[in-house]
Order: C-alpha cells, then structure tokens, then sequence
C-alpha cells in the first residue's frame, strides 16, 4: 500500500469515526429527549399503571398449566353453593354467632379474575397512600420527573410479577379491603382453577376439596364480620406501617444508602429488619401475631367443624399439609422470602398451636375470649406458651376446665 493510499484510507476511517459520532450524539440526543418528554407525560400519572399491571399478571398466568373455560367455572358455582349452605350453620352454631350474607357473597373465578378482584384492593391502598408518597418525593423538574417515571415504571412490574405469582397459587380467598374509605363486608373468592389442580395433586375428590377450602374461608368470614374492632385494628397498622416505610424511603433519598448498608449487615441473619425502624418492627410483629391468630383460628376450627361435612378430612389436612412443607426450587424460595409467604407458613403453624393450645387449657370459654378486642390479642410469649394467655386474659377458666 502507497503513503497516498494509506492517507486516503485514513482518511474515510476518519470520516467513518466522525460520521459514526455524530450519529451516536443525535441518538443519545434523541433519546434524552425521548426521556424528557415521557418523564414530563408520566410525572402527574401516579405511582402504578394500572391497566399495565393486569396485562403482565394476567399474561402470567394464561401461561399457567390447567386453564378453565367459562363453561367450566359456572358449573363448579353450584358445588361451592351447596358447600357454603351445609357450611355455614355448622360455624354458627360452632361459634355461637350468625353470619348474616356470607353465603351469598362467593363467586368463583378463574386465576386471571382473582387478579384482577386483587388489582382494585390495591388501586384503593395505594389512592390513600399516594399523597403522603407525592409528598416524600418532593421536587419538581427533569431530575424529578424521570424519578417518577422509573419508580412508576418499578412499581407497576413489581405488582405485576406479584400478582401473576399469587394468582397461580391461591385457592381462597376471604376479599376483605382493609383501606377502603368504607367498611364494606368482604366477599369470598374461590379460585377453581387452583383448587381443581390442588386436588388432583392430592388424590382428593374435587367436591371434597371445595368444601374444605369453603370451611376455611368462611371462618375468615366470621373472624372479619363477627368482630369489628378487627378490621380497624389492621387498617391503622398497616397505614402505620406503609406510612412509615415512604418516610423511610424519603429519608435513604437524602441521607444516602451508607447507613442502610451498615444496618443490613448488621441485621445478618434476619436483613429485614434492617429496612424497619424500630416502631415499624414492633407494628410489623403485632400484625404477624394477629395473622397467626387469623390462620391459626381458621385451621383449628377446620378440624373441628371438619368432620361434620367430610368423613375423611384428617386425610385432607394430612397431605394438604405435607404438600405445604415440600422443599421448593430455589426460585420459590427466594420469592416466599422477599414477600413473606414464608411468614404465611408459619403463621398457620404457631396459630394453629396457640389456639389448640388455649382450648386445651380454657376449654370454650378461652376460645370465645379470643376475639374480645385488641387487648386479648396474645404476645410472643404467649403464643409459644397458651396457659400464659388463659391465665391472663380468663384465668378461671383454668380452673373450671381442670
């Protein structure tokens, strides 16, 4: 190659890197100007995109083995009708109070409707929030703007995923909206597709499964709508709790990610409660406590209503719960973690526990002083050791049921 060859060839290489840098700035141009406008678009559009959220769930879980065609649905409506009418005068009469349109307000739905039923709870929880966040992220302008953006942007994709992993899972659901400006009564939702899938797994007749799920589900029922100091008692936890995580964050924004980091190594073992100051933790652990009471209540008296409407349901429970304790994939396992299903399976354990416990000690008249109001609500303590509870809250029940 000639010097004249070479210089030409230099030439266009320049030229090339030249032209090459000149479309690579219009592009970063173009697309931050492409940021701004969408960030400017997005800023007053609020924290979730709504419709956004119902197409990832709900294109999760199409993708789901065992969908159900509507045919399907409204033939399963009669089973559950029949199992919430035999269902519901046995817990009366079990629990010594009515349950006044509990059994009208079920539906069955297929796992896409029960996230979208899930969809409007938490379209009402993040409304009431909304302001308090608006107010904790502050500030006006570009910078401000694409923040909004991208925490709309995480957000809609973490209730999305949450949602679509959920629906694949749940089998019931007692739908009660905690923050919702009226204190309207629940409805109970069965999840067909899930329950039918469950079954099988479990080599349980269908119409069995149903009315064991039914019998759970009803006594959340009872649990919400026989006592209302409950509803109330959760809302302003959970208000407190939200509430007090957006000040957190708001406070991680100004002061850095430096004193976080150091909590959560510190927290080793349980990182959580690095993310929780310590009045959260303790609003955090008073509602584990009423969970496990929630869950604890409902299985307990599964077992004793049980065997009035399903002659085999010790099978049932047997190996429903051994499928609860199955080891998961790593996948499922990192996920119970970070969204506290695993706190789930441990409430039903420890409330289970507690309440078999409290009868054992109390007889009826410690379980119907379970539900008395917050003040009876059982500490830590007193979880792991029922007599301590009766003999607080009914100590001459020890006496009688001795």
């Amino acid at each position: 190659m000639t010097t004249t060859q070479r210089r030409r060839g230099a030439s266009r290489s320049d030229t090339a890197l030249g032209l090459g840098l000149a479309v690579g700035a219009a592009g970063i141009a173009l697309a931050g100007r492409y940021i701004a406008r969408r960030a400017q678009r997005t800023a007053h559009l609020g924290l979730v995109d709504w419709p956004r959220v119902e197409q990832l769930a709900v294109n999760r879980l199409r993708t789901v083995p065992g969908a159900l065609p509507r045919s399907e649905l409204r033939a399963a409506q009669d089973d559950y009708a029949r199992a919430m009418a035999q269902v519901v005068p046995l817990l009366e009469a079990r629990l010594g109070q009515s349950l006044p349109g509990v059994v009208e307000r079920h539906a069955v739905v297929d796992r896409p409707g029960w996230a979208r039923a899930n969809i409007t709870t938490f379209a009402a929880l993040v409304d009431r929030l909304e302001p308090h966040f608006s107010a904790a992220s502050g500030g006006r302008g570009l910078t401000s703007d694409v923040a909004r953006m991208a925490n709309r942007f995480l957000t809609t994709q973490q209730l999305g995923f949450l949602l679509g992993y959920m629906g694949s899972r749940v089998l019931g659901q007692y739908d009660v909206a905690l923050l919702s400006a009226e204190a309207k009564p629940g409805n109970l939702l069965f999840v067909e597709e899930n329950i039918r899938a469950t079954a099988a797994a479990l080599g349980v007749t269908p119409a069995d499964f149903r009315t064991w799920i039914v019998l759970h589900e009803a006594t959340h029922a009872f649990e919400f709508e026989a006592n209302d100091w409950l509803r109330p008692y959760l809302r302003d936890h959970l208000e407190r709790q939200l509430t007090g995580v957006l000040d957190q964050a708001r406070s991680i924004q100004s002061d850095g990610l430096g004193g976080l980091i150091r909590r959560v190594r510190d927290a080793q073992d349980n990182p959580i409660a690095a993310l929780l100051t310590p009045e959260q933790r303790l609003l955090f652990e008073e509602t584990q406590r009423v969970m496990s009471l929630l869950e604890g209540f409902s299985d307990w008296v599964m077992d004793e209503v049980g065997a009035q409407v399903l002659p085999d349901v010790a099978q049932i429970r047997a190996r429903f719960e051994a499928r609860r304790s199955q080891r998961r994939g790593a996948f499922d396992r990192f996920v119970a973690r970070i969204t506290g299903l695993d706190l789930k399976l441990e409430q039903y354990r420890r409330g289970e526990r507690f309440v078999a416990g409290v009868a054992a000690a109390g007889g009826q008249e410690a379980i119907d002083a379970l539900w008395r109001g917050p003040s009876s609500l059982p500490s830590d303590a007193e979880l792991a050791n029922p007599a301590t509870w009766v003999r607080r809250v009914v100590p001459g029940a020890l006496a009688r049921s001795a």
